[in-house]
């Protein structure tokens, strides 16, 4: 087939695996005849024209780096035309007629609205969010770390809650998607977790402190999905208020969840669905993601990718719920 000249970019939240995915991107293609240009500063690095030739070298070393390599941003000015132009324009100045764009629903979201104004540039987008919130894919790149890095941090805030007999109220990522809150909970086995996709009144919370502090157990873990209105504070003030005898606290994981070397499983997926991508643009696909679903790879419309669905597994939740008594 005809070489290609592939650009890649990350955007939004950074995500441990990125590094990965944009070093399979570059290696795949350059072995399969293609060039690839990094852009820098997602977006608006495009915009701005932040674009480099790529060579083997220089992916050298990064798999095991977290972050990214190419930075990352939120653009504004993307969302618009004039944005999206310019942005067309260093594409054109530099050569490029093929998209990988790797990042969130953002990300995934200004690739099909570009994808729709310039039809003449294959889009294609890679999944990398730790909040695990992308339509038509079991998994993205960075839950897993991000997962284990909550699991290593409440499994020493279990030691000191147990040793000051207290609830602690644990906040992690994903304000509007309970994966990381669900599974991290049965991970650590935490006495429960409270999603966006499950909302926990006073009711609820009352029927929890019977059940889990009352009966035999003297302190407890509570993984709580970050929200603007009823994050972990909302809760232990609520617990403050109602059961004064309860020694509560609070930890908000916070930005830690980003960082860190990717888990071998992000590392591989990652270089997996990278690969994928650059197979992708010589398939001739347009407007997809490459996701995986049920162990295979697959191609998923960017129009399905960002469509907001409910992916949290009522199983889990039941689980956490059945393993707290």
């Amino acid at each position: 087939m005809k070489s290609k000249v592939i650009g890649v970019l990350t955007s939004g939240g950074d995500a441990p695996g990125m590094n990965a995915a944009v070093r399979a991107v570059t290696r795949a293609a350059i072995a399969n005849g293609h060039k690839v240009k990094a852009i820098y500063h997602g977006y608006q690095g495009l915009i701005n024209g932040e674009i480099e030739d790529f060579t083997t070298e220089s992916v050298s070393g990064i798999i095991s780096r977290g972050g990214t390599i190419l930075k990352t941003a939120r653009c504004r000015d993307f969302t618009s035309i004039e944005g999206q132009t310019k942005a067309y324009e260093q594409l054109k100045k530099a050569g490029i007629d093929s998209l990988i764009c790797i990042g969130g629903n953002g990300t995934l979201t200004g690739a099909l609205e570009f994808a729709a104004e310039f039809d003449d540039v294959q889009c294609i987008g890679i999944p990398a969010t730790i909040d695990n919130d992308i339509n038509g894919t079991d998994e993205t790149i960075g839950y897993d770390t991000t997962l284990n890095t909550i699991m290593d941090c409440v499994d020493k805030i279990r030691d000191t809650a147990a040793s000051h007999e207290r609830i602690f109220f644990v906040e992690v990522m994903g304000r509007d998607a309970g994966w990381l809150a669900q599974s991290s909970a049965i991970a650590c086995g935490a006495e429960a977790a409270i999603v966006p996709e499950e909302q926990t009144n006073v009711d609820q919370l009352a029927q929890y402190i019977e059940k889990g502090i009352r009966k035999s157990k003297n302190s407890s873990i509570v993984i709580v999905s970050e929200s603007p209105d009823c994050g972990a504070m909302h809760y232990a003030e609520r617990v403050t208020k109602e059961y004064p005898e309860f020694d509560v606290r609070v930890s908000i994981l916070g930005h830690m969840q980003r960082g860190g070397s990717p888990t071998a499983h992000d590392r591989i997926i990652a270089s997996a669905l990278g690969a994928f991508a650059v197979q992708a643009i010589e398939e001739g696909q347009h407007n997809v993601m490459v996701g995986i679903s049920n162990g295979e790879f697959v191609y998923v419309p960017l129009a399905k990718a960002i469509k907001v669905q409910d992916k949290s597994d009522k199983t889990l939740l039941d689980l956490v719920k059945t393993l707290s008594n």
